[in-house]
């Protein structure tokens, strides 16, 4: 049991990706050298999004920081053995550049093409290819009914989530960041200030500063502390399957209805392993419920009504396919517009948010590690200015919409 006497500089609430990619940027920091204590529910990550989710990179937003972030991530994941290697090791995240294909049909167009532009001019290798070149590049995709598509020539694609994850922790750890077991139930605060949390076992740390990178609690967690954000956790699925029939060289394709696939590993005897998934509509879109055992049924359902006639139409070879497994995994969407929530809370400056991420929270866990933690130490950020995100916006109800939503 933690002493109610413990003190820390920094104490993070939630130690998957973000979380742990704030420790080790802290730690790192040759301006830091505080303690660092990282409270995590369930080391396993079982039912966390950093573990479930389909963990890809992309720089196709629409919204430059974003861009911006993702450009910092790809070029982190390519060096990773520089900035997470311990002892000589170098991770294995198993890095595969192999881009998105975005599709739009003549009411689409145009937004890609505006998307396109601004995304070359921040530095991204995007290209965009009329339906006749995506016919000549792609000869399995069915482009009968599209105008354009814009895909990643390089700096985007697929990686093992998991690994990074495990780097994330395993460096930071090798740093002198202290993970432990356990649940924040509030943060305590004293005229303006937070001064400490409580978990839920009654014991309390004194901190300086605490980081909100709890995920589905995320919201509640800082409501113990008067700050209102809107994020929900949604369940998303994943589902598998296996095609027989060569589809070569296929990319993280996005269909024109928001379904989207991707290769998984190598080709095998039974053919091609795809992952592919959606966002369900309105109706159909559920909270994430961690307590509820029924919450990690998939819904085989929207798969066959859904998503496997959106891609045999997009690509005939998947009219055949073999089903294989699948899983539910939490989403903690912003409903405000879809961004992570970054930075210091109003009001309170020094309780850092690092929630809703909708989706891309693996993929910016290396800038949003960096930048938090240049925040904390030095008030600022320095690497990369993340204060478009930043809470503020959230307050005034001005959100940054972001077009590219998968």
């Amino acid at each position: 049991m933690t002493s109610p006497s413990e003190t820390a500089d920094v104490v993070i609430c939630g130690g998957a990706a973000i979380g742990s990619a704030i420790a080790y940027n802290l730690a790192a920091d040759p301006g830091f050298r505080g303690r660092v204590i990282v409270i995590e529910k369930d080391p396993t990550y079982r039912l966390s999004a950093s573990a479930l989710s389909a963990a890809s990179i992309r720089q196709q937003f629409s919204s430059a920081v974003n861009i911006r972030i993702s450009l910092f991530g790809i070029a982190f994941l390519r060096d990773i053995g520089s900035h997470l290697g311990v002892e000589g090791e170098a991770p294995k995240i198993d890095l595969h550049e192999g881009g998105y294909l975005y599709l739009a049909g003549p009411e689409g167009a145009p937004i890609l093409a505006a998307n396109q532009r601004l995304q070359r001019a921040e530095g991204a290798d995007i290209a965009l290819y009329a339906a006749d070149m995506l016919r000549s590049k792609f000869s399995w995709l069915n482009t009968s009914d599209l105008a354009c598509g814009s895909f990643g020539v390089s700096g985007e694609g697929w990686f093992d989530g998991w690994a990074l994850l495990q780097a994330f922790r395993k460096k930071a750890r090798s740093l002198g960041v202290e993970f432990r077991q356990g649940e924040v139930a509030r943060y305590r605060t004293e005229r303006g200030r937070l001064t400490g949390v409580e978990l839920t076992d009654g014991s309390r740390i004194a901190c300086g500063a605490a980081v909100n990178a709890s995920g589905s609690h995320g919201a509640r967690l800082a409501a113990t502390a008067g700050i209102s954000i809107p994020v929900r956790s949604k369940t998303r699925y994943v589902f598998t399957f296996t095609c027989k029939e060569d589809v070569a060289d296929c990319p993280l394709l996005i269909d024109t209805t928001g379904v989207y696939c991707r290769p998984e590993g190598k080709r095998g005897a039974e053919g091609q392993m795809f992952i592919c998934g959606a966002s369900p509509p309105a109706d159909r879109d559920r909270d994430w419920i961690e307590s509820d055992p029924g919450v990690e049924d998939v819904d085989w359902s929207f798969f066959e009504e859904t998503v496997w006639p959106a891609l045999a139409h997009r690509i005939p070879a998947f009219e055949q396919i073999r089903p294989g497994r699948a899983w539910a995994g939490p989403y903690d969407m912003n409903a405000l517009d879809a961004n992570a929530i970054l930075g210091p809370a109003v009001g309170l400056p020094n309780l850092y948010l690092a929630n809703g991420f909708s989706g891309h929270g693996l993929q910016q866990s290396p800038a949003v590690g960096r930048g938090i933690a240049e925040h904390i130490i030095h008030g600022r950020y320095t690497t990369l200015d993340l204060s478009d995100l930043g809470h503020e916006r959230i307050v005034a109800g001005r959100p940054l919409l972001e077009a590219n939503i998968i």
